[in-house]
């Protein structure tokens, strides 16, 4: 069995957020399969439909809490201060 390369799922969750301004686009149902399986596809987003009736935008197989939005920062970075 072959696993999914990690940059093609990269490259595909960054291609659907890159594209999710337009209306017929929706990032949740991005998939990619392996060249030689086109039958059998692996998601690259969670399908979890949170309260507000919006996707998580996390990867698939996350670990932590789910969430409609992603944070600009690491939850252990340095945040720049405000002036």
């Amino acid at each position: 069995m072959l696993l999914m390369p990690l940059r093609a799922k990269v490259l595909a969750r960054t291609a659907a957020r890159s594209l999710a301004f337009l209306a017929h686009v929706d990032p949740g149902e991005t998939t990619v399969s392996i060249e030689d399986d086109q039958g059998v596809r692996h998601r690259v987003f969670c399908d979890v439909r949170l309260e507000t009736g919006r996707r998580c935008v996390l990867r698939a197989g996350h670990e932590t809490p789910c969430t409609s939005r992603l944070s600009r920062w690491p939850p252990n970075a340095a945040r720049p201060r405000r002036l």
